[in-house]
């Protein structure tokens, strides 16, 4: 699979834009503020409907305008794709694939797979765990539609069980049966996320520690650990344990939405306790796993989003970044880089095809 073409029409600072690209290696470079980070933006829209950036939609319209409109031509299993995704304000988002409008955008999540390495990722580092649980489903959603099913019940589930704990509250009131029935798809729904999430990051974890070792050259060593309260419990008794507290807080205290990864550095916190550059480092690793994952399981290779990471790396990491994206496991890779000079430096190292375009 190979994007050949993107059009971009008042999306974010670019008016109107199109490029053609090379089946290889793309690279965006200028200087900070021209618009480089947006066109990688405008192609992960392409894959998920929505911006790696910003979540608020009508905030991807080109100031002053009243729309945007991305479209792309692609190559998937030898035949040409069109997508087109479009925003009115005051409207829907409108997603178009050969010229027929997707009911659900869900549908399309995994079609067209990708992974993104961004400097918005160390939020993975500094966030709260609901990012990083936002990063497991997004790796397991793209390639399995009965997990994103149940995650989507879930979280529609636990809003209604949430409502009804305030309802109590505000009414000094209580219904045991009522609740249950939350309860009882909770602990349905919650205990299959849990043994996926378990059973994906049994799988993931090894594939991550071998990246992080060929970036650092074997010299530190990590840890990813799985957290979550089903290790020690089932999501029916943490629902009854935790009863009491819920009708105080007037909140779920308990379940698969507690779920959290530890990022370590030996034994210690990577956040508190590793360099910019081990930082760094790790959550390239973390994404390059993710790309492992979803092409052994999609049997696509996905296209690879590199935007700025050669910012912050010493020259030995940042070459063997180069080595690892030249291996013949990769396909098409986009690139954006303030440096013309380090951006050709850097891609004349390796074999493959490249293009630079200069914003």
């Amino acid at each position: 699979m190979y994007l050949q073409k993107i059009s971009l029409l008042n999306f974010k600072n670019i008016e109107s834009q199109t490029f053609d690209f090379q089946q290889k290696i793309n690279c965006f470079v200028g200087n900070n503020g021209i618009g480089k980070t947006n066109v990688l933006d405008a192609i992960y829209y392409l894959s998920f409907t929505k911006s790696y950036f910003n979540s608020v939609a009508v905030q991807n319209i080109r100031h002053g305008e009243g729309f945007f409109m991305i479209e792309g031509d692609y190559l998937l299993n030898d035949r040409n794709e069109k997508i087109v995704c479009s925003l009115k304000k005051g409207q829907k988002k409108v997603l178009k694939r050969n010229g027929k409008s997707y009911e659900k955008f869900s549908e399309h999540i995994g079609q067209l797979p990708l992974v993104i390495i961004s400097p918005a990722d160390r939020d993975l580092v500094t966030e709260g765990s609901d990012t990083r649980r936002k990063f497991i489903d997004g790796v397991i959603s793209q390639q399995n539609k009965s997990y994103l099913k149940d995650l989507l019940s879930y979280n529609k589930v636990l809003t209604q069980r949430n409502a009804l704990l305030k309802y109590f509250a505000a009414n000094r009131t209580f219904d045991a049966l009522n609740l249950s029935v939350y309860d009882e798809q909770l602990s349905d729904f919650g205990t299959r996320i849990y043994e996926v999430r378990k059973s994906f990051l049994e799988g993931f974890i090894p594939i991550f520690n071998e990246k992080y070792q060929t970036i650092s050259g074997d010299k530190e060593h990590v840890n990813l650990v799985y957290k979550s309260q089903l290790h020690d419990f089932s999501m029916k008794h943490l629902l009854e344990k935790s009863l009491v507290k819920d009708k105080i807080i007037q909140y779920t205290t308990s379940g698969i939405h507690k779920d959290d990864l530890s990022f370590d550095i030996g034994e210690y916190p990577i956040k508190k306790f590793g360099s910019q550059g081990q930082q760094k480092s790790y959550l390239i690793a973390l994404k390059l796993a993710q790309f492992e994952f979803i092409k052994q399981q999609s049997n696509v290779t996905p296209i690879l989003l590199l935007d700025d990471i050669f910012d912050k790396l010493d020259e030995n990491r940042v070459s063997q970044i180069i080595d690892l994206v030249n291996n013949d496991e990769f396909g098409q890779i986009f690139i954006t880089d303030t440096h013309f000079e380090r951006t050709e430096n850097i891609l004349k190292q390796g074999s493959k095809e490249y293009q630079i375009f200069k914003l």
